[in-house]
Parts: structure tokens; C-alpha cells; sequence
């Protein structure tokens, strides 16, 4: 009971989808009521004796109909195509549901077999309704027709509305994730601008600073000063000490607000490089003149570089002494440039700092930021490199980058397109499938000229029909008056034009009592006199034994 409970939930979801409030419930019945007034009327019009009952069961049959059809727009369209078939009363509701199927049916080809379908229906009641008194042929062109006006092209105009519909709806979100796009190309860009200036801020003026508190940390310890000039010294480096904390916890917000975007290589590399490999040396010299040993080596032929990879060896030996001083204060320093076939191998080295007496006085712990190494590596991955950094076997400190020669260029433009990317990244491209979008309007017009141009041709071809019908059903009077009784069949018929139900099955079994056992045909007749708007003169030609027995001429009401 559970099973059939739900299921009949499902169907009731399925066949009056929500939501109904109490206004649009109102509004539903109140149409429902007018469609099934509507089918009244037009059955009342059109049918005979019976039609009051007949009408009253066509009539509720469309009311019903119309609140199925947003639910089910195949099952109304076809039950509509095959009831119009047969009487006129659901005819509005066809024109209805045809609209309906066409904005409410996805899939094309579902679509067209449906109408198909609907097509096939709406013939089939036609043809069974008028064969006995209406050509079939003339039937099936007619339901044709019919069936592309009243169906067909409302069901184009629904799609095309719902297409355009769906399609600004596409529109509006395009535009409101276009703006969020821009609102976060602009917030990035000054997260980049962030990080680049947090970089440089690290690099360049904590290199200086730790330059300061090298100097003087050797002053202290000269033993030419007085105690009140060691005194200014130690002050002055315990303010290097302090700048330099302060300065990495500027970095630290700067680079804890950017650290999902990197830094955009493309500017370093378009602009002029601070120091590049040449300015190696300046570094050396500025670390020899605070009194530290510094030991620079040069190996193998010296090569040009990318203005981004030239900047990053920069960089990271400018980090590297930086680092040494800080951690390792007074201890040998090794700088070595190596250029290998395929890549620049920059590698700086230290060993265990010596134990000064009074060297460590109000310094204080080492300040580090975190952010230095950090740096370093994202600046080698963005031109195609690596960096290592760690303890040596006796208790000092490596570090090592490599920086490849071939596509270091390319890395720096790749790595700009990289950031630019990221800014998209989880969201829908421009193009693609949008771009590949067609408008709706082209295809439903498309379907309307070639409705249009079927129905154009439907109608040649039913009044070349209708007027080669009634040229075969007409003959003249005076034919008819030179056709005697008594005269062969075969001559008779030869006189006679062939002939079209359409315009003579309704006269029939008219005027008077032909002689029995006679087989008779009915032609109307032309040139015949005034009759009245309802009247037409009728020839009736009668046959027994293959020879005219009978000629009539009368007036029969239309």
C-alpha cells in the first residue's frame, strides 16, 4: 500500500507540477471552465441532434485536458490532435497544447516525433470520420494543413519564447559572473602587487639591514671604542634588530593576504633587472665590507639570461647571505656560479659560525619571517627551476638553485598566462560552448518558412483541387441536352466528364425516385439559370442493362 501510495504521489507531482497557490489554482479553473465553455459551443455549432450530450463529454474531456498539459505535453497534445480529428470542439485546446509542447519538450527530435505523432492521430480520426462522404486523399492534405496551422506553428512560437526566455536568463548570469570575474582580476591584481612589494621589501631592504647588524655587531666588539661608543653601537644594532622584526611582520600580513597568487613574473621580467649576475658582486663587496669572508667562484662560459631567470640568481644569493649573516654570524661564506650545458647552478654556502666572545651582546634571537626559502622556490618554479636548501655534514648550511637556460623565456611567459589562469580557474570560459551558442530565433524561424512554404503549397495544390474537382463534377447544358435516353453507356460516359464525390456525394439518393434496379450518377449542372444561395441544379444520369434508362434535371438544397 506504501508502494502504491507513492507511487500515485509521483503521478499527481508529475501530471499538476507546483507550485499552486491559491491564485494560480483560481486562475487554472477559471480557465479550465472558459476552455471547456469554448468546446461547447463549437460542438453545439457543429454537431446535429446528438451533439448536446456528445458536447457536454467533449467539453469536460478539454477542461481536463487543460490542466494536464503543463504536466504532461505529450500525452494532451496527442489526445487533442486525435479528438480535433474528429469534432471541432477541441480545436482551441490543440492550438493551446501545441504551444505548450513546444516550450516544454527539450529534446528536437522528441519534439518532432511527438507532432508526428499528433499529425498521424489527427488523420487517422479524419479519415475515419469523412471517408464515406470525402475523398481520403482530399482528407489527408486537408489534416495536413490543419494541423500545421493549428499545432505546428503555435508550437514554434512557444519554443521560440521559451528559447528566448531561457536564453536571457543564460545572459543575466553571464553578465553578473563576468562582473564577479572582473571584481576578483581586480582583487588579485593588487594581491600580485601585494606579494611583489612584500618580495622586494624582504630581499632588498632586509638584505640592508642585516648588512647594518653585521656592521655593527663587529663594532661592538672592536676593542679601539670606548664603553659610551659600543654603547651607541649596541643601540644602534639592537634598532637594526628590531627594524628587521618589524619589517618581517609587515612581509608576514602582506604575504599571509596574497599567498594563494603568485608573484607576477611577467612584470619582473618585462622590467629592467635590479642587479641581475652582475650585481652578484656588489652583494659580495657589501658582506666583505662588514667583515665577513666572502669566497665568489665563477665556472664555465659565461652565457646571457632571461631577464627572469638573471633576477632570480640575483635573488636567491641576495637571500642566501642574507640568511648566513642573520644565522650564522662572522662564519666563511661561499657564493659559486656555475654554468652548466643546460642550466645556471647558483649555490651559496656557510659553515658553523665561530664562537666570539661579547659577538652575541643584546642581539637577541635571529628574526626569521618564514618567508624567505618560500620566496626563493616559487621564484625558481616560475622560470622552470628548483632550489634546495639544507644543513651540510659539518654543521653549516647549503643552499643550491638551478635555473635552466632553454625555455626560461617561455617559463616566465607561461607562468604569467599561469597567473592569469588562476584567476578564472573553477569557472566557465568565455568561449567554447557559448560561443557556439545559436540564437533561437534562427532555428524557429527556420521552422516557420518551412511551415509556412508547406501550408503556401498546401493551398496551391487544394485550389488546383478544388477547381479541377469541380470541373470533373460539372457538366454543361449543352451536353446535358445532347445526351438522349436510350444511348449507350459507354457513349454516354464518353460524353460525360469523369466526375468528383466531393461535390455530388451530398445529392444522392435526390430528386425523383429513379427506376429500379438503375444505377445512377449525379453531375452538377452549369449554365443552368439563377438558383438561390442554397440551391444548385443537379443532372442525374441513370443506367440499367448498359443503356441510359433515365435523365433528370432538378434543384436540390445544399
Amino acid at each position: 500500500m506504501d508502494a502504491i501510495a507513492r507511487a500515485w504521489k509521483k503521478a499527481v507531482r508529475t501530471a499538476l507540477p507546483g507550485p499552486w497557490r491559491p491564485r494560480r489554482v483560481a486562475g487554472e479553473a477559471a480557465l479550465a471552465v472558459l476552455m471547456g465553455g469554448v468546446a461547447w459551443l463549437l460542438e453545439i455549432a457543429a454537431g446535429g441532434g446528438l451533439a448536446v450530450p456528445f458536447a457536454v463529454g467533449v467539453a469536460v474531456g478539454v477542461a481536463v485536458l487543460w490542466v494536464l498539459r503543463r504536466g504532461l505535453p505529450v500525452t494532451v497534445l496527442l489526445l487533442a490532435a486525435a479528438a480535433t480529428g474528429w469534432s471541432a470542439g477541441p480545436v482551441l485546446l490543440l492550438i493551446c497544447a501545441g504551444w505548450v509542447a513546444g516550450a516544454r519538450i527539450q529534446r528536437v527530435w522528441a519534439l518532432v516525433g511527438t507532432f508526428v505523432a499528433g499529425w498521424v492521430l489527427f488523420t487517422v480520426t479524419g479519415v475515419l470520420k469523412d471517408a464515406a462522404s470525402v475523398s481520403p486523399k482530399l482528407v489527408i492534405g486537408l489534416s495536413l494543413g490543419g494541423f500545421l496551422v493549428l499545432a505546428v506553428l503555435p508550437a514554434l512560437y512557444g519554443r521560440y519564447r521559451a528559447q528566448r526566455r531561457a536564453l536571457l536568463v543564460a545572459l543575466r548570469e553571464r553578465n553578473d559572473q563576468l562582473l564577479r570575474e572582473r571584481a576578483m582580476v581586480v582583487h588579485q591584481a593588487r594581491l600580485r602587487e601585494r606579494h611583489r612589494i612584500a618580495q622586494d621589501m624582504h630581499d632588498s631592504l632586509g638584505h640592508q639591514l642585516a648588512l647594518i647588524s653585521v656592521h655593527s655587531g663587529a663594532l661592538q666588539v672592536d676593542r679601539t671604542l670606548g664603553d659610551r661608543q659600543r654603547e651607541a653601537v649596541g643601540v644602534l644594532r639592537e634598532a637594526a634588530v628590531a627594524a628587521m622584526r618589524e619589517l618581517r611582520e609587515v612581509v608576514g600580513v602582506l604575504h599571509d593576504e596574497s599567498t594563494a597568487v603568485p608573484p607576477a613574473v611577467g612584470v619582473a621580467a618585462g622590467a629592467p633587472a635590479r642587479g641581475g649576475v652582475e650585481g652578484i658582486d656588489g652583494l659580495v663587496e657589501s658582506s666583505r665590507a662588514a667583515g665577513v669572508e666572502v669566497a665568489l667562484t665563477l665556472e664555465g662560459e659565461r652565457r646571457a639570461l632571461a631577464a627572469a631567470v638573471d633576477h632570480a640568481a640575483y635573488r636567491i644569493v641576495q637571500e642566501a647571505l642574507t640568511n648566513a649573516h642573520k644565522h650564522a654570524p662572522g662564519a666563511p661564506i661561499g657564493v659559486a656560479l656555475r654554468y652548466e650545458p643546460d642550466a645556471l647552478v647558483v649555490e651559496v654556502t656557510n659553515t658553523r659560525a665561530p664562537e666570539l666572545v661579547g659577538a652575541r651582546v643584546g642581539a637577541g634571537q635571529a628574526v626569521s619571517g618564514g618567508q624567505g626559502l618560500t620566496g626563493l622556490r616559487e621564484r625558481a618554479r616560475l622560470v622552470g627551476g628548483m632550489v634546495h636548501a639544507g644543513p651540510t655534514p659539518a654543521q653549516g648550511f647549503r643552499l643550491a638553485a638551478v635555473l635552466p637556460y632553454e625555455g626560461a623565456e617561455g617559463a616566465g611567459e607561461g607562468a604569467e598566462a599561469g597567473a592569469d589562469d588562476l584567476v578564472f580557474e573553477g569557472l566557465p570560459p568565455v568561449g567554447g560552448a557559448e560561443r557556439k551558442r545559436r540564437s533561437p530565433a534562427l532555428g524557429c524561424a527556420v521552422g516557420v518558412v518551412a511551415v509556412g512554404l508547406t501550408v503556401l503549397g498546401l493551398m496551391v495544390w487544394g485550389v488546383v483541387a478544388f477547381v479541377g474537382g469541380a470541373r470533373d463534377a460539372t457538366v454543361s447544358k449543352p451536353r446535358y441536352d445532347g445526351i438522349r435516353v436510350g444511348m449507350a453507356e459507354a457513349e454516354v460516359m464518353g460524353e460525360l466528364p469523369a466526375g468528383n464525390g466531393l461535390f455530388t456525394d451530398e445529392y444522392k439518393g435526390t430528386g425523383p425516385t429513379p427506376p429500379e434496379g438503375a444505377q445512377c450518377r449525379w453531375h452538377l449542372l452549369a449554365d443552368s439559370g439563377d438558383e438561390g444561395w442554397n440551391e444548385q441544379h443537379v443532372a442525374r444520369f441513370c443506367f440499367k442493362d448498359g443503356v441510359l434508362v433515365d435523365k433528370q434535371e432538378y434543384v436540390a438544397k445544399s
